[in-house]
């Protein structure tokens, strides 16, 4: 597994209503391409989710169920899984 390289930055089109007042980083890793074409498939099906909504709803969703204590995080989450676009 590759580590993570951090780039600092904001791209306005990658925001996500949620998160208007919050900073935003980019990040670049290497994915299974399992992984790749099972988002694919599930964005292709769901028109209105992106693969920048998906990726923080999943790692937003890994990080409570593993402890962390955030209303930011839990903002996110909840935004992402039941937000008005959800379905």
């Amino acid at each position: 597994m590759k580590n993570i390289d951090v780039i600092d930055g904001t791209s306005s089109t990658q925001k996500s209503e949620i998160l208007d007042s919050e900073d935003i980083i980019s990040f670049q890793t290497e994915i299974p391409k399992s992984i790749q074409q099972a988002m694919k498939n599930y964005i292709d099906k769901h028109p209105n989710w992106d693969q920048y909504r998906l990726l923080q709803a999943a790692l937003a969703g890994f990080l409570i169920q593993n402890g962390i204590s955030s209303r930011l995080i839990t903002r996110l989450y909840i935004g992402n899984m039941f937000g008005s676009s959800s379905f």
